[in-house]
């Protein structure tokens, strides 16, 4: 008699758990869920129509908003780095991640600096920077980007080697909870990747510890599924109060006339970017309709429109992203906690706009400063680097621009020109940045790595 052969490495790891098979026509569960989609669509209508109506009402919501974001922030540490993990355990080998990760880096950089040359593109062509004198607002401008961003992050100069370098130290850190406190998601990123590719050497003797994750990740997914119920009524505070707060000043519409045009120039840059750039790439990749599948990811747009915030939209995003879109876990799983943490189209757009927007308000003043062909290559470099700093939080899309315009020697408290309208263009782009994720995820899936086939005798091959 001869001993029976070991079992192979690969089967110290649970099989990946999948989406039914996704026949194209977003049947699957269709019902409850675009019920869903629809009740979170239907809670930003009514507030904002509260908003408009009875605007204190409105502002008296904020704290149920409050208590939503709360809620999918805490659940935001624990998931990325289970699934991060689960992602890279379920590829199986740590040299099979080569392909997929190259995949979902081209793709990020790709679509941001596509992102930025549309943003630059329009801001030629609209110049919504004419008519404004940027030098008389200059003093009362920066008395309000000082009040909002503090003295340091005004004050800080950085050219693109500060940029790289700064990138660089993001991805590490000297204390794993301090990262997860502040929610740093980067470090948090490298550290489970590379915790994983450790697990994928020990085969066997580490079951237990990945059966442990595997199933943590499991209920995490269930708990934001329950969440998500919830969602209506928090969306429909956040939108509430954010929105009730700005017409209760009474002063939003007068601003919002101010820099109308530029706030048209980004908004129309990010449906460029969200009905045309994206689909394209989504279609030319993976032939998949791609306004089917902006349908499907319908309940994280406008959760990220509410929340402006990529990162605690992120469970939302990959919950929807596996049960309603079917896109594969183990894509799911690796791409998209990168995503939300380097992947901002919409917030590079938004830079590149906002920086030449800036420069023509000061058009044939002593500050203006020569708009040629290299200064605007430093801004699309500047802003592309600056945006996957940036951290997927409300408006820090701010802090990052003044990186853009230091740059390029424009006055950085001129930010204040923008300050009115931004935390409402601020949301738009937040749902651009979503959207770009759920998109990288589909492509990245067409890189994994062939799935095992079991032999008659029972072992896998790939």
């Amino acid at each position: 008699m001869t001993a029976d052969p070991p079992p192979p490495p690969a089967a110290a790891f649970p099989p990946e758990r999948t989406a039914p098979e996704n026949t194209g026509d977003g049947s699957q569960g269709g019902g409850r869920e675009n019920l869903l989609t629809g009740l979170i669509f239907l809670g930003i209508v009514l507030a904002l129509g509260l908003a408009w109506l009875a605007p204190n009402v409105a502002a008296s919501f904020a704290v149920g908003g409050a208590v939503f974001l709360s809620v999918l922030k805490m659940l935001v540490v624990p998931l990325v780095v289970t699934s991060v993990v689960c992602g890279v355990l379920s590829m199986g080998d740590v040299r099979k991640l080569g392909r997929p990760g190259g995949a979902t880096l081209i793709y990020y950089f790709c679509t941001t600096a596509i992102a930025v040359v549309t943003g630059i593109i329009l801001v030629n062509l609209f110049n919504p920077g004419e008519g404004i004198d940027g030098s008389a607002a200059r003093v009362a401008a920066g008395a309000e980007v000082t009040a909002k961003l503090g003295e340091k992050a005004v004050s800080e100069p950085a050219g693109i080697g500060a940029i790289v370098e700064n990138l660089l130290t993001m991805l590490f850190t000297d204390n794993l909870f301090a990262s997860a406190a502040e929610t740093d998601l980067l470090p948090l990123i490298v550290f489970s990747l590379a915790f994983a590719a450790v697990l994928t050497t020990m085969g066997a003797a580490v079951g237990t510890v990945t059966k442990f994750v595997t199933e943590a990740n499991d209920v995490l997914m269930k708990f934001v599924l329950l969440v998500m119920w919830t969602a209506p009524l928090g969306v429909f505070c956040l939108v509430a109060g954010q929105f009730g707060e700005a017409a209760a000043t009474g002063d939003f519409g007068e601003e919002m006339r101010k820099v109308g045009w530029y706030s048209a120039t980004v908004l129309t840059g990010l449906a460029v970017h969200a009905f045309l750039t994206l689909p394209l790439i989504l279609w030319v990749m993976t032939r998949r309709n791609p306004y089917r599948f902006l349908f499907q990811m319908g309940r994280p747009i406008l959760t990220a429109f509410a929340t402006a915030s990529s990162s605690a939209t992120l469970p939302v995003t990959m919950e929807t992203a596996i049960e309603k879109a079917h896109v594969k876990r183990k894509s799911v799983d690796f791409v998209l906690p990168l995503g939300a943490t380097i992947n901002m189209d919409g917030t590079a757009l938004y830079e590149a706009v906002a920086a030449l927007f800036i420069a023509q308000t000061l058009v044939g003043s002593a500050d203006a400063i020569d708009m040629g062909l290299t200064t605007q290559i430093i801004v699309a470099a500047t802003a592309t680097l600056a945006a996957i700093g940036a951290a997927g939080i409300p408006q820090a899309g701010l802090f990052t621009l003044i990186i853009v315009l230091n740059a390029v020697g424009l006055p950085v408290e001129l930010a204040g020109l923008i300050l009115s309208v931004d935390w409402l263009l601020d949301r738009f782009r937040t749902a651009v940045n979503v959207f770009g994720d759920a998109t990288g995820s589909a492509i990245v899936e067409k890189f994994l790595p062939d799935e095992p086939v079991p032999t008659a005798a029972g072992t896998m091959i790939a």
